[in-house]
Parts: structure tokens; C-alpha cells; sequence
């Protein structure tokens, strides 16, 4: 019987497929990519110096890449290879995107199979699904492929050449990125908004009116007086300036002098306008809208989100949900139509299907949307016993979304009722004009099965349902109260992982499998930080952005940076070759290339035209000539009024550039001892978000930094000065030392003669206690702090020598602070204690207490934060433990750490299975052994087998290829 190989990237997806396929099939996973770029310092010697050298990509050769087997994937290539042998064909079933096709070819590469290929592609896991796409394979896309690697290099190129740059000007370790530096000065541009904007004042007069005949009471606002309407939040500007002069901006004296005005007076209703209220669905999901939606409603962020629906997509539950598509097929179609006929009502469904254009731009419409998977969906209800948490709420989520979106309009009436009240008595207006709107929904529609989420505007204003009393123009109302009401205007709001995906999108930055990634890479980065949900770029992301705005325009232009997805989308169209567009882009488009230009041209000389076509000098050039940076004035930020924020080595101040001890206005010395001491600078903490830095809490943070070092007395023993100071990793107390005498000088016509340098003394150091404040301690707890370590007593303890014989032994028992908390230590023997006082308290009977108590390896055995059910794999039951490296997964055999975004009181038992499943994919972790160096003399001749064996594990990529 025919055996045929089928290869996915991940197990949960193996085992599914496997439950649909025939015995004739062996389903196996690659566990994602199996070979990358290497870094330049993994490359064989002989190659580190050749083309492949800068980038393992020979970028005067076409652009080849040189790839290896990622070090954790070769036991898994192996075990494909030896699958391979005994099957007849090979299906590659790895996902239909350009990340997917090109997994799909690095098999085929490293494989190198001798049996017929097959592309097998399909968009969900069910059994019908997976059985047409096993009967309708077709062949590998090298469009695609061309496209991925293409992206591939790009990003090697753009990171290894801009990188350094931030390395030598900003801070070792820094990464710039084709789409990551791009999303960081969005969020910067944001802050820096904020930063500008200046806040305005206006109030407004809310009154409550009721019907003088009879009726409900309801309330209206302020809009105009005397004809002229009264300005709102909308009408300034950010530096809180009125757009129009046209306007009443009221202050709180004659808002509350209208208040008063009409609370004495009557109303009538001036105006009475009814029209129809029509609201239509939202589309199905696209790979956006559903991380912004499960941040709104789920709060997931998008890695999260996406992780939930990588699970449900392997397990059948949803559709591929990398996808900037709207569409539905025509068995979702009817589908969802039937299902919103069963549930609500024939009436509840539009006579034709509803169809959705992608408003995004550059969307490739590859796929259809995101949507419960099957020709008949499955409902919540129907799942509920399957799923849990998260994964049933974002199936929840996806269900009523796709089917809402083919459900009928909401319908109902607005009314917008205008009231005139007389206000003679103010002395300054005859006439105040107010305003309510009331809608009523008379026939939900799709608003019986889901309502989008809002993101929060600026100066938005509610939008009610609300019914109003029946009124006709010149109806009579009572004035049951009017109060005065002030407001301020509100800068623009921050990003949220949701809105930054939004506008990502809408600029044309990235792409559906990006987008998640990009939010994480730049929190993770350390370019931005959260407060909520929002999202507050870092000081660091200040100066990285100002260096690339200043000097790489064009990189993190918004247009430039949407062109290249463009030029990558032509290349999967097979519109555009790879090697001319890398060309482009690296060295540039001869037609516009001119001959070494001044810096100030160069910067920002890549440019780019519609579709992705390169222009300018290139990225090699503009590197080459890139002129002076100034480091310092790079990582400064100016605040104002003299403060400015540096980012230093060592993380970002702010420092006062106004010169100290000198007469601002003559000159003039005034204090010659600031003058020696430089300008006055102090440390900003993580807390103080860009926007919060002003002039006035500059200084506030400059007058406590001159507080720092503040002398609390001297040691009685030594007659040094003890000081408190506020460290990098927190307040501590210190002695300060006496400076070592000079040496004496040398008589006339002697050489000064050469002293061995004596290492210097070092000062006694401790840290603050948690519950104690630098500001309040005082010279004892000082002195207490540094008499740490403290010996608790003496103990007696038997012994017993090398000949056997038993003595006794005095050991000391001491207090110790370690980075791990304090802690008793007799001999080699360390016991935690509870508390930081115990250190200045315990005594030697309760230490003795407590090193009688056997000693618990590591830490106290705790029982599992949370228990996940049996394996599946290995049957065993899967807990989650708090290790000495964090959280993690085990089922007693395999463990797997927790990732970075996995909470352990959160955590599905599916994710649990997931992770184990990973880590034994991946198999054990092998470290490395230094071969020992024996005195045997050994031949030294080369076995030439190993040497192949050696060239076989980093395969360059085949030339047939370029």
C-alpha cells in the first residue's frame, strides 16, 4: 500500500489533520521554520570572510541567502528524513501565506525527497476540508517564496545596517526594524503630541426640562446664546486656542449666570426634528479588526489573541486567521444566513447576501475572512462542553460577528428637539438655546446578536438611546434645574495595542502576520512601556526615533514604508523580480544615482514611487555618507524653560542646562562652588511617562536629586561620614572614605620611584530595608544597616576529622541581606529567614530552632497554581508550578516554561498541552562539552566523511534558485 508523508508546522495541527486522513497517511510536524539566516558569528571560518560574511546574504551575487538548520531542529529534520524513506509521496500542508510556502520549500530543501511533491493547501481543518485539498494539491508557489525571502533579507539588510548606527550614537544593544521602527515613532509622534498639547477650559450649562401639560423630564445642554453657538471641546486646537472667533466660549462666571438665568425662567421648544436611524453590521473579521475587538471586549492582547486563534484554527474551530480579507464563501453565506433565520427570525435576514470591500489599504484579499469553520457553524452553545476561557470567547466572539454581518439593519428614529430660553437677567445675552437628541431602536436587526466595540475618542460626546416626550414647536416647559458645568479639553489619546493595529492597517504598515508581532517586539525592545492598555513610548524610543527621523527620513516615512509591502506584493504577483527590487533598494536606481552628494542630501534620499519602486541613492549609500552624528544633542529632548531630558548610558535624566552660581542676566559669577559642580541633573523614574515631564516637575525632581548623598552623621567608631543616597537599583546608605595623602614628591634630581599599586579601600554599602524611605532614615538605622552581617551567636557542633576521631567545633551563625533576601549562614550551610528585621531580631536560640527543622532543598514544596486536566499525549496530569525561572508547564515528565504572555492563573489546558507538546518536538536540551585536552599524541588526519557530514548541516540555497 502507498505511504504518504504529510508535514504541517505544528503538532496540534498534525494530530487534528491525522484524525481526518486515511491509515495510508503519516502526518508529522515541523514545528515552524527548520532553517534561518545564521548570524555572522555562526558562519563556518572560512566564510566569515567572504560575501556571506556581513549579512550570510551575497548581496553582489543576486541576493543568494545562505541558510542553516536552526541548532534545535536538526533531531526533527532527522526524524522527516527517516519518515521520508518509507513513504512513497510527500504532502507539504504548511499554511497558504508566504511564511507557510516558504516553510513548505525549506523542507524541500534540507529533504530533499526523491518521491513525488505535493502542495497541499486549505484555509480550515475539517474533514471535508482536509479531504478535497488531499485530492486537489497543486504545485509550490516560488512567487511566494521569492516574496518571503525577499522580506527575509530585507529585514537582514535594513536591521544590520541601521542597527550599528543606534549602537555607537544612542546605546549598545539597540535594534532598528523595517515595520518595528516605524510603529515606535508612531507612538512617539503620539506622546510628542501630547507632550505639546496645551489644555483649554469652557463650560457649558446642563438644564432638566419637563413638559408643562404633562409628560417625562429629560435633560438638554447648552448650545448657543443669542444665535452664536457655544464652543465645545471639538472647537480647539491643541495649543487650547479657538478655531473659529465665531463661538461663545464661556468662562464658569457667565455659565453660572446663565444657570441662575434659567432656572427663574420658562422654555419652549423652538424646533422638533424626526428622521430615520439606520445602522448597518460591521464586516466579518480580517486579522485586525479581530485583535482589536478581543482587546476591547476580551482584553487579550494581540499575541494572545492570535495564540487563541492559532488554536482554534488547528483544532478545527475557525478558519485561517492570518487574512485581511471580508469575504465569505457561499457555503458561509448560507450558513450564517440560515443560522440567523433559525435563531431570530426570517425576518432578521436580508433577502440578498451582504458582500464587504476591504477599505484598508494595500489589502491583498488572499483568503476569506475569519469565520466559524464548516459548511454548517457550530454555535456557542454547541461548543461550550469543548471549550474554555479565552478560546470559547473568542469563538463566541468570531460566531457572532460573522453571522451579525449577514443579519438585517438596525432601524429606529432620531429626534432632536431645540429649546429657547429667555435670559435678559444675565445682562450680557436676551436668548440661551438648548439642545437634546433621543434615538429609539423600533427593530434591533443585527444588534440582536453583536454591537462593535468603541475606541475612546477625544471630546467624544455620549450617544444615547433615549426616548423623548412627544413635543411640538411652541410646547411650554417647566425649568426643573440648570447647573453651570466646566470642562477641559483633552489631548490626543495614546495608542492601545488595538488602535495601534488600526492604524497600522489603514497606513498600510505590515501585514496580517505581523501585526501582532511588531506590538510585542517593541514592548519587548524596551521602546514602549504600558499604562492599562495604553501604550507610553520610553525616552530611549525618543532618541532612536529622532536619529532616524534626522538621518534615515525615508526609513520610517509612513508612505516609504507602505510602498515596500507594496513592492513585496508585486513580487508574490510575479509583477516585480526579487533581485532588481533588492537591488533597488540596496544600492540603488541608476537613473536617479548622483555621484557622493553632501550628508544633507543624502539623509533621506531614499524615496520610493507607487507600487514599491525604489528610487534614490540606496540604503548602502546612504549609510556610507552618512555624515556627523551628534550624540549627545541625538539623545536630547527638550522640555522647556531650560530642563531638558538626556538618555544616558545608564537609562535617562534630566538635567537643568541653565548655568549654576552665574547671573542669568550680566554673567556674572555668583557662586563659584555650583559653577565647579556642572549642571544639576537627576534620575527619571520608570513611573513619570514622557507627557507628565514638565519644566515645573523637572526641578521638582532636580531639587530632591540635591537632597541626594544627604550626610546623617558620622560612625562614632570611625568618624566617617555616613550618607543616603538613591541608586540605579535603590536607596542605600554608604560610608564616604578619606582620600589617600599624596605621595611625597621626589628630592631635586631624583626619579620618583615606582610604588606597587595598593587597591583602594571600599566604602561599607547597604541597602534600604522595602519598609524604609530615603527621606526619613536616620543615622542609627544607618549605622544598624551597615553593621550587616550580623554574628547571631556561637554554636557548638561535632566533627569529624579524616582519621575518624569526633572533636568539637566552634561555628559563628550570621545575619546576612542577599539578593534573594535575608538569610542565616553557618558554615555552608544558609537558611531564608521571613523578614529583612529579622536580621537586626532574631536570636541564637531561633536561628538554632530553625537549623533543626530539616532543610528544604530549594523551596518549600507549594502545591500547583493550577491544575490542567490529563495530557492527551502522555495521559498524566498537567500542572502549572512556579519554578526558580518562573511559571511552568509539567506532566511529571516534560517541562515547558511559560512564555512571556502566558498568565499561570489564566492559562487554558490547552495552551498547557501545547507547550509540552512543543518541547518534546524539540526534544531534550543538549549543552555543549568542552572536549578535554589529553597528553596522547593523536593523528592529524581528517576523517573526510566528517567533513561532509559537517558542510551537510548549513545548506546554501540552491543556485537553480536565484
Amino acid at each position: 500500500m502507498s505511504r504518504k508523508l504529510v508535514i504541517v508546522e505544528s503538532p496540534a495541527k498534525a494530530k487534528k489533520i491525522g484524525e481526518y486522513l486515511g491509515s495510508d497517511y503519516t502526518v508529522d510536524a515541523s514545528v515552524g521554520h527548520i532553517r534561518d539566516l545564521p548570524n555572522p558569528s555562526e558562519l563556518p571560518a572560512d566564510m566569515k570572510k567572504g560575501p556571506y560574511g556581513k549579512f550570510a546574504v551575497d548581496i553582489d551575487n543576486g541576493f543568494d541567502a545562505y541558510y542553516v538548520v536552526d541548532a534545535d531542529k536538526k533531531k526533527k529534520v532527522s526524524e522527516l528524513k527517516r519518515l521520508l524513506k518509507d513513504s512513497d509521496e510527500l504532502y507539504l500542508a504548511t499554511d497558504e501565506d508566504r511564511e507557510g510556502e516558504a516553510i513548505a520549500w525549506h523542507l524541500l530543501e534540507v529533504l530533499k525527497p526523491k518521491v513525488p511533491v505535493k502542495r497541499m493547501v486549505f484555509h480550515e481543518i475539517t474533514k471535508e476540508a482536509i479531504q478535497r485539498a488531499a485530492n486537489a494539491t497543486r504545485d509550490l508557489d516560488d512567487r511566494l517564496v521569492n516574496a518571503q525571502e525577499t522580506r527575509r533579507i530585507l529585514d537582514r539588510l535594513y536591521g544590520y545596517e541601521i542597527s550599528p548606527v543606534l549602537w555607537r550614537k544612542i546605546r549598545r544593544g539597540l535594534s532598528a526594524g523595517r515595520v518595528q521602527s516605524v510603529a515606535t515613532r508612531m507612538v512617539v509622534e503620539r506622546e510628542r503630541e501630547r507632550m505639546a498639547f496645551v489644555a483649554a477650559s469652557y463650560w457649558d450649562v446642563e438644564g432638566e426640562f419637563r413638559p408643562e401639560s404633562a409628560g417625562q423630564a429629560f435633560t438638554a445642554r447648552l448650545t448657543g446664546v443669542d444665535g452664536k453657538r457655544v464652543a465645545v471641546g471639538r472647537d480647539f486646537d491643541d495649543r487650547g486656542v479657538l478655531k473659529t472667533q465665531d463661538l461663545v466660549h464661556l468662562d464658569q462666571q457667565r455659565a453660572t449666570s446663565l444657570a441662575e438665568s434659567v432656572a427663574q425662567s420658562r422654555a419652549t421648544v423652538s424646533s422638533v426634528q424626526e428622521k430615520p436611524y439606520t445602522r448597518r453590521p460591521s464586516a466579518p473579521f480580517t486579522t485586525s479588526t479581530l485583535q482589536q475587538e478581543a482587546s476591547r471586549k476580551l482584553r487579550l492582547s494581540s499575541k494572545n489573541a492570535m495564540r487563541v486563534a492559532q488554536r482554534l484554527y488547528e483544532n478545527g474551530y475557525i478558519t485561517y486567521m492570518r487574512t485581511d480579507s471580508t469575504t465569505l464563501s457561499e457555503s458561509a453565506l448560507s450558513a450564517a444566513r440560515q443560522q440567523a433565520r433559525d435563531l431570530y427570525g426570517a425576518e432578521y435576514v436580508p433577502d440578498a447576501p451582504r458582500t464587504y470591500e476591504k477599505k484598508a489599504k494595500n489589502a491583498q484579499e488572499a483568503h476569506e475572512a475569519i469565520r466559524p469553520a464548516g459548511d454548517r457553524f457550530r454555535t456557542p452553545a454547541q461548543v461550550a462542553g469543548e471549550l474554555r476561557g479565552d478560546e470559547f470567547a473568542l469563538y463566541e466572539l468570531i460566531w457572532k460577528r460573522t453571522v451579525a454581518s449577514q443579519m438585517a439593519d438596525a432601524r429606529g428614529s432620531t429626534a432632536t428637539v431645540r429649546l429657547s430660553v429667555p435670559v435678559e437677567s444675565t445682562g450680557f445675552a436676551r436668548t440661551a438655546e438648548f439642545s437634546a437628541s433621543g434615538t429609539v431602536i423600533t427593530f434591533r436587526g443585527f444588534l440582536a446578536a453583536y454591537e462593535e466595540g468603541r475606541d475612546v475618542t477625544r471630546n467624544e460626546e455620549a450617544d444615547q438611546e433615549r426616548r423623548l416626550p412627544k413635543m411640538a414647536e411652541g410646547l411650554g416647559l417647566e425649568v426643573l434645574r440648570a447647573e453651570a458645568d466646566g470642562h477641559t479639553t483633552s489631548p490626543p489619546p495614546r495608542y492601545t495595542e488595538a488602535t495601534l493595529v488600526k492604524a497600522m492597517e489603514e497606513k498600510g504598515i505590515g501585514r496580517p502576520s505581523t501585526y501582532a508581532a511588531t506590538v510585542g517586539t517593541i514592548q519587548d525592545r524596551g521602546y514602549v512601556g504600558t499604562r492599562g492598555t495604553a501604550l507610553v513610548p520610553t525616552w530611549l524610543a525618543f532618541a532612536v526615533t529622532r536619529l532616524l527621523e534626522e538621518h534615515f527620513p525615508s526609513l520610517v516615512d509612513y508612505e516609504f514604508t507602505a510602498s515596500m509591502e507594496e513592492g513585496l506584493d508585486d513580487i508574490a504577483a510575479g509583477n516585480d523580480d526579487r533581485v532588481a527590487w533588492l537591488t533597488r533598494f540596496y544600492f540603488g536606481n541608476p537613473e536617479t544615482f548622483h555621484e557622493s552628494p553632501p550628508p544633507s542630501e543624502v539623509a533621506g534620499s531614499l524615496a520610493s514611487s507607487s507600487r514599491g519602486e525604489m528610487t534614490g541613492e540606496g540604503l548602502s549609500h546612504l549609510v556610507e555618507h552618512l555624515g556627523d552624528i551628534d550624540a549627545r544633542e541625538i539623545s536630547t529632548i527638550e522640555i522647556g524653560d531650560g530642563i531638558v531630558v538626556r538618555v544616558g548610558r545608564y537609562g535617562p535624566y534630566v538635567e537643568d542646562t541653565r548655568p549654576q552660581g552665574v547671573d542669568a542676566a550680566t554673567g556674572e559669577v555668583t557662586d563659584a562652588e555650583a559653577v565647579e559642580k556642572g549642571p544639576r541633573r537627576a534620575t527619571i523614574n520608570d513611573d513619570i511617562a514622557p507627557d507628565e515631564m514638565t519644566p515645573e516637575k523637572g526641578r521638582e525632581l532636580l531639587e530632591a536629586a540635591d537632597d541626594d548623598g544627604r550626610v546623617l552623621g558620622q560612625d562614632p567608631q570611625t568618624g566617617h561620614d555616613i550618607i543616603a543616597k538613591a541608586g540605579r537599583y535603590g536607596p542605600y546608605v554608604t560610608e564616604v572614605l578619606p582620600e589617600d595623602a599624596p605621595a611625597p614628591a621626589p628630592a631635586d634630581g631624583e626619579k620618583p620611584k615606582r610604588t606597587k599599586k595598593v587597591a583602594k579601600p571600599k566604602p561599607r554599602t547597604a541597602s534600604l530595608f522595602k519598609d524604609m524611605d530615603l527621606a526619613t532614615i536616620d543615622i542609627d538605622t544607618a549605622l544598624k544597616l551597615l553593621s550587616l552581617p550580623r554574628v547571631v551567636g556561637v554554636t557548638t557542633e561535632t566533627v569529624t576529622g579524616e582519621d575518624g576521631n569526633e572533636s568539637e567545633k566552634q561555628v559563628e551563625i550570621t545575619a546576612q541581606n542577599g539578593r534573594y533576601g535575608p538569610y542565616l549562614k553557618k558554615g555552608t550551610d544558609s537558611r531564608s529567614l521571613q523578614t529583612e528585621q529579622q536580621l537586626f531580631d532574631i536570636t541564637l536560640e531561633e536561628a538554632l530552632q530553625i537549623y533543626s527543622e530539616p532543610k528544604r532543598r530549594g523551596r518549600a514544596a507549594a502545591p500547583p497554581l493550577k491544575e490542567l486536566g490529563a495530557d492527551p499525549a502522555s495521559g498524566k496530569p498537567v500542572v502549572v508550578k512556579d519554578g526558580r525561572f518562573g511559571p511552568y508547564v509539567t506532566d511529571g515528565e516534560t517541562n515547558a516554561t511559560l512564555r512571556k504572555d502566558d498568565d499561570p492563573a489564566t492559562i487554558t489546558p490547552e495552551r498547557g498541552y501545547e507547550l509540552l507538546a512543543e518541547k518534546r518536538a524539540k526534544g531534550p536540551t543538549t549543552r555543549k562539552r568542552a572536549a578535554k585536552k589529553t597528553a596522547k599524541k593523536t593523528t592529524t588526519k581528517k576523517a573526510a566523511a566528517k567533513t561532509t557530514t559537517a558542510k551537510k548541516t548549513t545548506t546554501k540555497k540552491a543556485a537553480a534558485k536565484k
